[in-house]
């Protein structure tokens, strides 16, 4: 009796074990980072409560598609570009670059139809 019970609360461990490790990689995004989010697209799309909902929807959806380390390399790549000089222009023609850029606009645009339409 006391096999079976230690067996079944094994199974309950292991299964909310696995649970939290997806909840953990579908939510990698820090706070932070989906706050920062959220305050530019209000910028850009007014600054009312219905902006808030459709941008939180957004930087949710962008973080359901893309993990956090490939959005911050395209952010990183993005931002480098608008530099000057030698540095910025690798940046801007080096062609595997627009793979991790690619990427972030498809996600980007999954998450406008899905948030704004």
């Amino acid at each position: 009796m006391i096999r079976k019970v230690l067996e079944a609360a094994g199974l309950l461990l292991a299964s909310a074990g696995a649970a939290l490790a997806a909840t953990a990689v579908d939510n990698d995004y820090p706070t932070s980072a989906r706050v920062d989010y959220v305050i530019a697209c209000m910028a850009a799309n007014g600054q009312s409560r219905e902006a808030m909902t459709r941008c939180s929807c957004s930087v949710d959806t962008l973080a359901s598609i893309l993990p956090y380390d490939r959005y911050v390399a395209a952010e990183t790549i993005l931002s480098m570009r608008q530099g000057v000089g030698q540095a910025a222009s690798i940046f801007r023609n080096t062609p595997q670059y627009e793979d991790n850029i690619a990427e972030l606009r498809r996600a980007q645009a999954e998450a406008e139809v899905r948030c704004f339409k």
